[in-house]
C-alpha cells in the first residue's frame, strides 16, 4: 500500500516526521483533493502537531494512516448555529425534564465506539477503525479530546466527540440512539462555545446535514490562520452547566 502512494508523489512519513505544509495537499485536479501525506503515527504528539496545523487523519481498514487538509474547509460558527423550530421545541420540553442533561467527558470511550458503529448514508463501513479508537482515547486521556453527551433518564441517548487545543475546536463524529439526541449534543457544544468565546467548530467536509445546521465553507488559508491563533489561547474548563442553554434558548419572561 505504501508503494502505491509514494508512486503518486504523496509524501510518506516515518513516526515523528514533520508534516508538510497544508498548502501542499492535493488540489481538485488530483485523485483525492485535500490528501496531504501518508504514514507516520497516531500517538498524542503526532495528533497534537497535526491538529495544530489544520491537518487531520482519515483512513479506512487496510489503508495506511492518511493525513488531510481540505480546501475549502467546512466550519460552524457557533453564533450561526441554526436551532430549527422542531429542535427548539424538543429542547424546551426536555429542559423541563429532570432526567435530561448534557454531560461532557463522562463516557468518552462509549461515545467514540458508538460513533464507530453508526451507519451513515452513502458510506459502507467506518473510518473510525480500531487504531483510531485507541489513538483518540489516548488523546482524551491527555486532555485534548472530549465527548459531549445527551443523557435521558440515566441512559446515553447520543453524543459527539471532538478535539480541542486551546480554543481551536475540531468536531469529529456524532451518533444517536434517540431522535435528535446527536443534534442536542451539537447544540450543547455550540452553547458551550458561545459561553467560552470559541469562535469556530471545524467540521472538515461539506455535508447537507451540517449545512442545514448553519455550517459553511471557508478557505483553507483562513482556517489555518484561525487555528494558529486559537491554539495559543487558554483552554476552557470542559464541563457543561445548564445555564449555557440560555445562549441559545433564553428563558421566556
Amino acid at each position: 500500500m505504501a508503494t502505491s502512494f509514494t508512486r503518486m508523489n504523496l509524501p510518506w512519513l516515518d513516526p515523528g516526521d514533520p508534516f508538510p505544509e497544508p498548502s501542499r495537499a492535493w488540489d481538485a485536479s488530483q485523485p483525492a483533493p485535500g490528501l496531504l501525506a501518508a504514514g507516520g503515527a497516531l500517538d498524542v504528539d503526532s495528533l497534537h502537531r497535526a491538529y495544530s496545523s489544520g491537518i487531520f487523519p482519515w483512513f479506512s481498514e487496510g489503508q495506511p494512516i492518511l493525513w488531510w487538509s481540505t480546501d475549502p474547509r467546512m466550519v460552524l460558527f457557533p453564533k450561526e448555529f441554526r436551532l430549527h423550530r422542531s429542535l427548539r421545541k424538543t429542547l424546551r420540553a426536555l429542559r423541563e425534564n429532570p432526567g435530561f442533561e448534557v454531560r461532557i467527558d463522562s463516557a468518552f470511550e462509549e461515545v467514540i465506539r458508538a460513533c464507530s458503529q453508526s451507519d451513515r448514508p452513502g458510506q459502507s463501513g467506518t473510518w473510525i477503525v480500531p487504531p483510531m479508537v485507541d489513538a483518540y482515547c489516548a488523546f482524551h486521556r491527555a486532555g485534548f479530546a472530549h465527548s459531549v453527551e445527551t443523557w435521558i433518564d440515566g441512559r446515553l441517548a447520543g453524543g459527539l466527540y471532538c478535539v480541542a487545543i486551546g480554543k481551536a475546536l475540531f468536531g469529529e463524529s456524532m451518533f444517536t440512539r434517540v431522535p435528535d439526541a446527536s443534534k442536542l449534543a451539537l447544540a450543547g457544544l455550540a452553547a458551550f462555545c458561545l459561553q467560552h468565546d470559541i469562535e469556530m467548530i471545524d467540521c472538515q467536509q461539506n455535508t447537507q446535514h451540517l449545512a442545514s445546521l448553519g455550517a459553511r465553507e471557508i478557505t483553507r488559508s483562513t482556517f489555518v490562520a484561525h487555528v494558529a491563533q486559537s491554539v495559543k489561547k487558554p483552554s476552557p474548563r470542559w464541563r457543561f452547566d445548564p445555564l449555557y442553554w440560555n445562549a441559545l434558548l433564553p428563558r421566556k419572561p
